[in-house]
């Protein structure tokens, strides 16, 4: 009776506080050790589901659960445990579809077929991102930021799939929906991250999954420049990009120094997606291993990041 009672907007202005906490700590720091708290309070949540209560609390719990679910997957998939992922994205369309909140649907729908490309499934990522889309242009209060980011992620898709043409059009679908973002938009607070040097970078990297690395290069570069720096996972992950760029193009020495730059806030973060990714790296420069750069690569890699080491192939 006492949480009944005592449940009010004011409870859950503060549930959407640590939420917005925990997204700020997992690019920090990554998801890891944030994990138990995420689960611990997604489950407090869902218990006081089951109480009655007025229907304007009820449904900002059920929102506020279905991010709750929505964090938990991101942080396992960012560990690339993508079943364990799977269930809580799941669980966060089912919680979402209970108040029918169709563009957090699609943000799900997105989040799943982003992963769908890290597991070499580009079909379903395209299919999960179509659906992501159909979700956001059903519903009436879908802001031209979510569909442009929708976008962008329907150009991942398509680059994993090798269709240039596709992934071509979508980028400029992306681009004309940013164009039209005003600051006065009623844009849900999950998709704020996507701002103009998040568009950017990731314009480049569509590109750069298509092979078009002269394309992609300064496009990251200008991005990667005006990351915010507290955001330790993002600075990693794009100047891998950068890196791979530049090595696709045969620029040896600027790809080993960016890779190089990448390790320190890699080391930082804990990301199995991120070292999964230096691995690559590591594993591209296969060709070049007895340059001095790509040595001196190997044992900044292997004195930051010793997990990694011991899974490098000599």
């Amino acid at each position: 009776m006492a949480s009944r009672t005592n449940l009010s907007a004011a409870t859950l202005a503060a549930f959407r506080s640590s939420i917005e906490d925990y997204w700020r700590r997992d690019d920090q720091h990554g998801g890891e050790a944030l994990r138990p708290a995420i689960v611990g309070q997604l489950r407090y949540v869902v218990g006081l589901l089951k109480e009655n209560r007025p229907s304007s609390i009820q449904n900002g719990l059920y929102g506020i659960a279905a991010e709750l679910a929505r964090l938990t997957g991101w942080t396992y998939f960012d560990a690339r445990q993508y079943n364990q992922a799977r269930a809580y994205f799941t669980e966060a369309l089912q919680l979402a579809k209970e108040i029918d909140d169709r563009q957090f649907m699609a943000n799900v729908l997105a989040c799943m077929s982003l992963q769908g490309t890290y597991q070499d499934k580009p079909a379903d990522s395209l299919a999960l991102v179509t659906a992501a889309q159909d979700q956001a242009r059903s519903a009436l209060d879908t802001t031209p930021r979510v569909l442009s980011m929708l976008s962008m992620r329907e150009a991942f898709a398509h680059a994993t799939l090798g269709n240039r043409d596709s992934t071509h059009r979508a980028i400029g679908e992306a681009h004309h929906q940013f164009e039209q973002v005003r600051s006065s938009d009623p844009d849900p607070s999950w998709v704020t991250y996507f701002d103009e040097p998040k568009l950017i970078v990731d314009t480049g990297i569509a590109h750069g999954r298509l092979g078009e690395a002269a394309t992609a290069e300064p496009l990251i570069a200008d991005a990667l420049r005006r990351e915010d720096r507290s955001n330790q996972r993002g600075r990693a992950f794009h100047a891998f990009w950068l890196a791979r760029t530049q090595l696709d193009q045969g620029k040896l020495d600027q790809a080993c120094h960016t890779a190089t730059e990448a390790l320190e806030p890699a080391s930082a973060v804990a990301s199995e997606r991120v070292s999964g990714h230096l691995r690559e790296f590591y594993d591209q420069l296969a060709p070049h291993r007895q340059e001095p750069v790509a040595l001196a690569f190997e044992a900044r890699l292997r004195a930051l990041l010793p997990p990694v080491s011991g899974s490098l192939h000599l």
